[in-house]
C-alpha cells in the first residue's frame, strides 16, 4: 500500500476529485494524510463529502470516475484511488473512529424530515441532515437498511460487515428508523407531509425491466434485481443460464449463478464489449471465473412449453445513426440461431414500483419521479433522489443526490 500511496502526485488541480468523483471527495488531500499515517485526518477529509467511503472504495466504477480522470493515467496506470479509499475507511474502523469523531454535529433543532428508503441516497441524505441538527426518521420496507448495498451486491464484491459498520456510523448520529414501512401499503405520503417539514423519497428503481419478447412469462425467466434482492435462487446445478444485459447487475448475477453450481453461464449483450457499462474489472473477473460472453447478440424469443428450454438469438451489427452519440445495434436479418437454456435472467436495468408510480407526483415517460434543480418534486414539500429520480445509476451518484437534496432541505 505504501508504494500506491507514493504514486499519487498530489495535483493542485485535482481532476480525480473535481472531474471524476461524483461526490467531489478531496482525494489527494486524503491520500497525503494517510501517507503521514494520520488516519483520523484522512477519514475526516473524505467524510466532508461522503459517508460511504468503505462502500464506494470497493464497488464504484473507478475507471470511469476518479481513476479515469487521474493525471497518472494519461501515460500509464492511474492511482489506485478506490483501493486507497477503502483502505482509509478500514483503518478508521480499526481505530473505532466514527462520523461523530470527525464531524461537528450541531444541536438538535425542531425541524423534522422523513426519509423513505434506506439505500445509498437515503442514508446519505439522513446523515447530512442529522449533522445539521435536524431530526430524521428513516422509513424502510425491509427489516434492515442498506438497500442494494445489503441485498443487491454479492458478498464477494462488498462484505456485509462493511455495510453494517457504515450504516451504524450513520445511525449513531441520532437517526431513528421505522422498519416494515412501505409507501402505498402501510405508509401514506399525505400523512408524512402533515407530520414532517419535508419528505425525501429514495426507494430506488428495483423492479427489473423487461424486453417485451415472446416467452418472457415462461417459468424460469427471472428479473436480475429481484433475484439478488430476494436471494431466492432456483437450483442451478448442472444447468445452463443466460443473463441478458451488460451492466454490473448482469455481472453480479452471472458470477453469483456460476458460484451456485451452474454448468454454463452466458452473458448476452446486444452491443460490443467495449460498450458494456459494467466496470472493466468486473468483466475481467467474470471471464476468469468461466462466464461466457455472447457479444452483439439479441434475444428474439424465449422458447418452451411451460418452462424455458431454448432461446432464439439474432446477431447484431453496430450502426452510427444520426442524432445518436454511440453506435446502435441493429439485428442482422437471417442470422437467427437457437441455444439450449434452462434459465434466463433479465438484468436490463430497473423501473420504479407500482406503489411509487401511483403517487400523486409528476413522473417522466420512463416512470421516474421528476425533480427540479433543487431535488424538489412537483410537490414542493417532497424531495427525491437516486434511481427513483432517474439519477445516474451508481452508488456515488445516488449518494451525491442524497447529500445535495439534504442541503436544499436544510436551507428551506
Amino acid at each position: 500500500m505504501e508504494e500506491k500511496l507514493k504514486y499519487c502526485l498530489n495535483c493542485k488541480v485535482k481532476p480525480c476529485s473535481n472531474k471524476g468523483c461524483p461526490l467531489q471527495n478531496d482525494i489527494p488531500s486524503a491520500i497525503q494524510a494517510i501517507k503521514e499515517n494520520d488516519v483520523k485526518k484522512a477519514y475526516q477529509i473524505i467524510s466532508q463529502t461522503s459517508v460511504l467511503p468503505g462502500v464506494c472504495g470497493r464497488i464504484c466504477p473507478h475507471e470511469k470516475q476518479c481513476q479515469g480522470s487521474c493525471v497518472r493515467g494519461i501515460k500509464g496506470e492511474p492511482v489506485s484511488i478506490g483501493e486507497i479509499e477503502a483502505y482509509i475507511f478500514d483503518k478508521a474502523m480499526e481505530q473505532n473512529l466514527s462520523l461523530k469523531d470527525v464531524w461537528e454535529i450541531k444541536e438538535k433543532t425542531d425541524k423534522k424530515v422523513a426519509v423513505i428508503g434506506g439505500g445509498p441516497a437515503g442514508l446519505t441524505c439522513s446523515a447530512f441532515l442529522a449533522k445539521e441538527g435536524i431530526n430524521v426518521t428513516i422509513y424502510e420496507k425491509y427489516g434492515y437498511l442498506g438497500g442494494l448495498l445489503a441485498h443487491g451486491i454479492p458478498e464477494f464484491r462488498l462484505p456485509k460487515e462493511i455495510v453494517k459498520r457504515t450504516i451504524q456510523n450513520i445511525l449513531d448520529l441520532g437517526i431513528k428508523v421505522e422498519y416494515g414501512k412501505e409507501l402505498g401499503k402501510n405508509l401514506s405520503l399525505e400523512e408524512l407531509k402533515d407530520k414532517y417539514d419535508a419528505v425525501f423519497l429514495s426507494t430506488g428503481a428495483n423492479k427489473s425491466s423487461k424486453m417485451g419478447v415472446e416467452g418472457e412469462n415462461l417459468v424460469g425467466v427471472y428479473g436480475g434485481n429481484e433475484l439478488l434482492e430476494n436471494n431466492q435462487h432456483p437450483n442451478y446445478t448442472g444447468k445452463i443460464v443466460g443473463v441478458v444485459g451488460g451492466g454490473n447487475v448482469a455481472m453480479d448475477c452471472a458470477r453469483t449463478i456460476k458460484r451456485k453450481g451452474a454448468k454454463d453461464v452466458y452473458v448476452i449483450y446486444r452491443r460490443a464489449e467495449e460498450q458494456m457499462p459494467a466496470e472493466r474489472k468486473e468483466i475481467a473477473d467474470a471471464k476468469q471465473e468461466g462466464i461466457k460472453f455472447l457479444f452483439q447478440n439479441n434475444i428474439t424469443r424465449i422458447l418452451g412449453d411451460e418452462h424455458v428450454n431454448r432461446v432464439e438469438l439474432i446477431k447484431t451489427e453496430l450502426v452510427q445513426k444520426e442524432g445518436e452519440n454511440r453506435k446502435v445495434p441493429v439485428n442482422i436479418e437471417g442470422s437467427n440461431y437457437q441455444i439450449d437454456i434452462d434459465y434466463i435472467v433479465m438484468a436490463l436495468g430497473g423501473t420504479v414500483s407500482d406503489e411509487i408510480h401511483n403517487l400523486p407526483l409528476e413522473h417522466s415517460k420512463w416512470g421516474n419521479i421528476v425533480i427540479d434543480e433543487n431535488y424538489q418534486t412537483s410537490d414542493k414539500k417532497v424531495y427525491a433522489g437516486g434511481d427513483l429520480a432517474g439519477i445516474k445509476g451508481t452508488v456515488a451518484w445516488a449518494a451525491n443526490s442524497g447529500r445535495e437534496a439534504a442541503k436544499q432541505i436544510i436551507e428551506k
